[in-house]
């Protein structure tokens, strides 16, 4: 499996921001894929997941309502959209998934089988 992210980059606060992960390599369907971010001197934080076959998804409380994930399956693709962005928003963002689970599942674990590199995400206040 491999997960490559793009679409990091700098933002003022308030602005939005698109990050993307390809995600190929999977043996079936049966996975979710999401996003945990880290930024410094903070404990990893896992912000959004998508089930792939159902598209259902799971977010943070500190995300829920400016953040959205989606996917396009043809595609292998998996996107954040981020809106009203925060300085506190800043952090490195992994794109993760797992295998045979759904994003609901995702979203307690505070690990992942498979990860990206990660992309920057700054936010200027």
């Amino acid at each position: 499996v491999q997960l490559l992210e793009s679409g990091g980059g700098l933002v003022q606060a308030g602005g939005s921001l698109r990050i993307s992960c390809a995600a190929s390599g999977f043996e079936s369907d049966d996975y979710a894929v999401g996003w945990v971010r880290q930024a410094p001197g903070k404990e990893r934080e896992g912000v959004a997941f998508i089930t792939y076959s159902d598209h259902t998804t799971d977010y943070s409380d500190s995300v829920k309502g400016r953040f959205a994930i989606f996917s396009d399956n043809a595609e292998r693709m998996v996107y954040l959209q981020m809106d009203s962005l925060k300085s506190e928003d800043t952090a490195v963002y992994y794109c993760v998934a797992n295998d045979f689970l759904t994003a609901q599942s995702m979203s307690v674990l505070q690990d992942h089988d498979y990860w990206g590199r990660g992309t920057q995400v700054t936010v200027s206040s």
